[in-house]
Parts: structure tokens; C-alpha cells; sequence
């Protein structure tokens, strides 16, 4: 049976994406994988009023369950509908489905929005696998997000050694063949907490702003996508390193970079690294100063509350969404 994500409550991203393009923000796509970190996503994004993107990747829908997500994303609306009396527009979101299959079955339980990364293909075939999954979706109102260039970087279960900057080049053949309604790309962001290997006193490299640049020009008003956003917040680092953990040199993009981008055509910034970083830094600070506890309320409710904290703070001051929705 095929459920359509309008009776879910949700949308698509394509008014989201008009709006952030003209109010010069980013819509806050984060990544959840359990029902803690999505309140804390949906109570962030209501008490800011920021519209959001609800995603979840292959494994992430695995670990959950697609009959489950189904019903969560349902349920989150509800819950910021009538207990949170919030309307910000919701989109669920498939992050890097590599399948026509993975993306079909998606559209099919409800998703609102899909990606098809075809960024591991040679270019034709990139082309051909996007525009399957662009049909089979438009014909469900879906929005779709392709991908050109390849991000280095290991989350979840994408894993590349080297990134491949997009080519600015290739972005109008590529959106004119493949009718893809948002396009994520490659100017030096990268997934996972270690995006980048630092050597003492060196700082981060800036981002590719020409390459953006020039893409807006080949392209312009199109909506453009950054994956492997996250800041990677050294108080969280530094809270796992300090309770017992270690994360040695993870770092991520600086904060006034994102800004920068989301004030361009980047109309969507991907966030995971830092709400897991979030989560964990909690969690072990309440079993480091509260050995005895084993009651899971116990640290996954502050690993929540703290979530919230950095949702709201990430949607006014990085990504310019609080009080857009």
C-alpha cells in the first residue's frame, strides 16, 4: 500500500526552498536515528520557528524501522501540531538513497522528499539513475536532490577516501537531464567529525566560494544543497575527551562559513556529526559523575534538552532559519 506523505502531514521541500532562496537562509536538514534526538529536533525547530527537514539515511532507516519511521514522522507532527501549537512546515527527507529501489520504497511510505546519489557513478550513469528516480517521484509530487562532485569522508554508510570538487561545468546538463529539484555539491565540506587533518597551528581550509559562485551563475535561483556541514562544536569534543572518550583532532567547518553559504543559493545544510557529538557528550558525562545510573530517561532526557539547545542555536545563528517558518 502506498501512503502518501500529505496524509502524514508533511510537504515537500519546494516552497521551503523558494522561501530560503529569497530570505538569503539554509533550511536545517538534520539527521535523527531515535525518538530523543527527533523531539529535540522538532522542540528546537518549533520554539525557533524555523522550517526543518527530517532526515534519515539507509542504515538510519534500517535501525529504526520503515514502518516505525513511518508512523514517528507522523507522530512528530502531531506532536508540534497540537502539544508544541507550532505549523513549521516538516519534510522527511531519505539522505543518500543510492538505489532507484531504496528511493521508490521511500516515496512509497511516506517520504516527502528523496536524494538519489549518483555521485559514485561515471557521470551518464549518475545521469540516467537520477532521472529515474526524478519520474517515479514527481509523478508522487516528491521533490528529489541529485548530487555532482563527491564529499570525502566517512558517516553513516557512505565512505569516500578523496572528494571530487563539482564541476561547475556539468550542473546545467546535469539539471536540465535529470529534472532534479535541488542539487547537493562538492566545495569542501566533508562527512563524518574528522573533516579535516590538521596539522599544529594550521587552521581549517576555507571553503570553495568561486566553485559556489560559479554555479550560481550557470544556474541561477537554483536550489543548491551542502553536505557535511557540521561545525563539529569543540565544547562537545572536548566533553567526550574529558569523560572518557576520544576524539583526538575532530574538527568540522567553521561557523561563519556556513552563514556565508546560506546567504548564497544554498538553500538546505546538512547537520549529523554534531547532534551525535551532542548526544554522546552527555551521555557520558551523567554514567562519568552518575556511575550508578541505569535508568535510560536519565541521560538520554539531558542528551535531548542539550540537542534542542544547539538546534536552536545552529537555526539563528549559522543557518539565518529561526523565525522563517
Amino acid at each position: 500500500m502506498v501512503v502518501s506523505y500529505k496524509d502524514l502531514g508533511l510537504v515537500n521541500s519546494r516552497e521551503m526552498f523558494k522561501k530560503a532562496m529569497a530570505g538569503k537562509y539554509a533550511v536545517p536538514a538534520y539527521n535523527f536515528n531515535n525518538m530523543e534526538q527527533l523531539q529535540a529536533i522538532i522542540g528546537g525547530c518549533a520554539e525557533s520557528n524555523s522550517p526543518v527537514i527530517i532526515q534519515v539515511s539507509s542504515g538510519a532507516r534500517k535501525y529504526a524501522n520503515q514502518t516505525l519511521l513511518r508512523y514517528m514522522a507522523e507522530g512528530a507532527v502531531q506532536m508540534c501540531r497540537h502539544d508544541l501549537k507550532s505549523n513549521i512546515p516538516i519534510v522527511l527527507h531519505l539522505d543518500h538513497g543510492d538505489t532507484f529501489e531504496l528511493c521508490k520504497s521511500c516515496v512509497d511510505t511516506g517520504f516527502s522528499s528523496v536524494m538519489i546519489d549518483g555521485s559514485h557513478h561515471p557521470y551518464e550513469k549518475n545521469i540516467e539513475v537520477t532521472k529515474q528516480v526524478v519520474e517515479y517521484a514527481h509523478a508522487h509530487d516528491v521533490t528529489v536532490e541529485g548530487e555532482l562532485g563527491v564529499l570525502a569522508g566517512i558517516e553513516d554508510e557512505v565512505s569516500a577516501e578523496h572528494h571530487t570538487y563539482t564541476d561547475p561545468n556539468q550542473v546545467v546538463d546535469f539539471v536540465k537531464r535529470t529534472g532534479v529539484d535541488s542539487l547537493a555539491i562538492s566545495i569542501g565540506t566533508s562527512h563524518g567529525a574528522y573533516k579535516f587533518r590538521l596539522k599544529p597551528g594550521e587552521s581549517v581550509p576555507p571553503l570553495r566560494f568561486d566553485i559556489l559562485a560559479e554555479i550560481e551563475k550557470k544556474i541561477p535561483g537554483f536550489p543548491i544543497v551542502l553536505h557535511g556541514a557540521s561545525s563539529v562544536v569543540q565544547e562537545y569534543v572536548a566533553m567526550i575527551n574529558k569523560f572518557g572518550g576520544k576524539m583526538d583532532n575532530a574538527v568540522g567547518v567553521p561557523e561563519e562559513q556556513l552563514r556565508r553559504a546560506a546567504q548564497s543559493a544554498v538553500c538546505k545544510i546538512n547537520i549529523d556529526s554534531d547532534g551525535r557529538l551532542v548526544v554522546t557528550a552527555i551521555i557520558r558525562k551523567v554514567f562519568a559523575e552518575q556511575p550508578g545510573e541505569f535508568d535510560p530517561r536519565k541521560y538520554l532526557g539531558p542528551a535531548r534538552e542539550e540537542l534542542k539547545k544547539l538546534i536552536i542555536a545552529k537555526n539563528t545563528n549559522v543557518l539565518g532559519s529561526a523565525g522563517k517558518a
